[in-house]
């Protein structure tokens, strides 16, 4: 399975027999080849949780499964893309951005929550983000997409970086994530930019930055 960037604002994925990737629902733009699309209720490997997280996330359409011999060109509403290559490691990225990605990896729903603590849960409140992020792991490529491109920045340990939360695209490694606001709860309300919050990461690994905050 191989990703290649036709232009900032679509891929061409080769399509291998025995092999299947999932795709976005929409977003097959033209194919060539004995290549079949069927939508996949469970999106992926995650079963019954990922589905879940994906529907909370306000994701209800199922992703589809393609498969077959042949290529096929993807891309969705003119965003940009980004091919991000996976060797063992785990993807965190948000579920409305993924555009494609190899179904050899595995996938699953991370809340959260689990790191960011009550703010953390609170995210999708005041940020307009999704309470969920989807998790893949292995070896293999991922197509997100993004508003007006993506800049990936380096997260080394002893040099945290801070993200608004409505540019946050995905991040990789042993990351920590963690929500925080200098502001108090009254002054929360209504305010979801960069500017009142700021989304923490730590460890070792990259956050993927979009160049808009304009939420897909």
């Amino acid at each position: 399975m191989a990703f290649r960037e036709v232009n900032s604002k679509m891929i061409e994925a080769t399509v291998l027999p025995g092999q299947r990737l999932y795709s976005q629902r929409g977003a097959m733009l033209a194919y060539k080849g004995d290549v079949s699309f069927t939508p996949n209720a469970q999106s992926g490997q995650g079963g019954l949780m990922s589905m879940i997280g994906r529907r909370v996330a306000g994701e209800a359409a199922p992703l589809m499964t393609v498969e077959g011999s042949g290529t096929v060109l993807f891309g969705h509403g003119g965003h940009h893309i980004q091919i991000i290559e996976l060797s063992g490691d785990t993807l965190y990225v948000e579920a409305d951005r993924l555009l494609a990605f190899d179904g050899a990896l595995r996938q699953g729903t991370m809340f959260l929550g689990s790191q960011g603590g009550v703010m953390g849960m609170v995210r999708g409140q005041v940020s307009g983000q999704g309470l969920f992020t989807t998790t893949l792991q292995g070896h293999g490529a991922v197509a997100v997409m993004a508003h007006g491109g993506v800049v990936e920045v380096p997260i080394a340990p002893g040099r945290e970086v801070h993200v608004d939360p409505q540019a946050y695209v995905a991040h990789h490694g042993d990351v920590r994530n963690r929500l925080s606001t200098a502001l108090g709860w009254r002054d929360m309300v209504g305010r979801g930019s960069g500017e009142a919050f700021q989304l923490k990461l730590s460890g070792s690994g990259a956050v993927y930055v979009q160049a808009s905050e304009e939420k897909l």
